[in-house]
Parts: C-alpha cells; sequence; structure tokens
C-alpha cells in the first residue's frame, strides 16, 4: 500500500492542471499535488494599474486550479483504489468517494 501511495504522488507532480481568470489575463499552472508551478499575468493588467483587480484575477485562478487539483487528485486515488480491490469487488470503492 505504501509504494503504490508512493506512486500515486510521484504520478501526481507529473501532472498539472491550468485555470485562468479576468478573461484569460491571469492563468496558473498548478500541480496534482497542489504545487503553484506557474502565474501568468497578460501586462495589459498592469498598465490599468489596479492592484486590487490583479490580486482578485490571481486569486481565482489559483483557487480554481486548487480546486481542479484536488479533483485530479480524488479521482487518481479513486482509480487507485480500484486497481487494488479483488476482481468482482470494485464496486466497493464507490463506498469511499
Amino acid at each position: 500500500m505504501e509504494e503504490k501511495q508512493k506512486q500515486l504522488q510521484i504520478k501526481l507532480s507529473g501532472m498539472t492542471v491550468d485555470a485562468v481568470s479576468g478573461d484569460g489575463k491571469v492563468k496558473v499552472a498548478v500541480s496534482a499535488t497542489r504545487e503553484v508551478r506557474n502565474i501568468s499575468i497578460d501586462p495589459s493588467l498592469m498598465e490599468d494599474g489596479d492592484v486590487e483587480q490583479i490580486e482578485d484575477f490571481v486569486m481565482v485562478a489559483i483557487n480554481r486550479a486548487l480546486t481542479q487539483a484536488a479533483e485530479l487528485e480524488a479521482q487518481e486515488a479513486q482509480n487507485l483504489l480500484k486497481d487494488m480491490l479483488p476482481p468482482g469487488m470494485g464496486g466497493l470503492s464507490d463506498m469511499f468517494g
């Protein structure tokens, strides 16, 4: 089980989800282990000078990416559990998620 968990963490760390906000002007990439990998801000937002708006866009994009990463992690954990159950007992994993 520990080995499967390690393999899952390695797999998740290699997966990336992307989220955007502000009509695509802010982009965030997060690993499925919820590590922020990249934040990209369109320079046109800087020209407006509205720092609060930029902060809000960044926060929204990060939260969206983290939510997607958590969903991806849960899905992969569910798949791991199904793979570990004996044949014909795959439906039991639905009890846990």
